[in-house]
């Protein structure tokens, strides 16, 4: 990959979406101390597949990111996770709510 390349925006794969959805889902009502052991748990699991998390599939370096910056969100949250209130899936849906819509 060239470095021009790397600067450019990403558009996630079906995969990529599926797996940041899935882990979402898992997420919605643990708290910080949870999510942080489900992190540890999907980077050791990346990491024994692949050989290291860089080597790993699309989907799943999605689906750790996911849960880091889930993680990152409760850190000082307090609260179990939502993606109801989750400013950064609420945006990506507006988002995509307004690429669809006929001009």
């Amino acid at each position: 990959m060239t470095e021009d390349a790397a600067n450019e925006p990403h558009t996630p794969s079906d995969a990529e979406r599926a797996a940041r959805a899935h882990v979402r889902e898992q997420a919605t009502g643990l708290t910080h101390h949870d999510t942080e052991s489900a992190l540890e748990a999907a980077e050791a699991a990346a990491e024994e597949a692949s050989g290291a998390l860089e080597n790993a599939d699309d989907a799943t370096r999605a689906a750790v990111a996911e849960w880091r910056r889930i993680t990152d969100l409760l850190f000082d949250h307090g609260g179990p996770y939502s993606p109801d209130t989750d400013a950064f899936v609420q945006g990506q849906l507006a988002a995509r709510e307004a690429a669809t819509e006929p001009e």
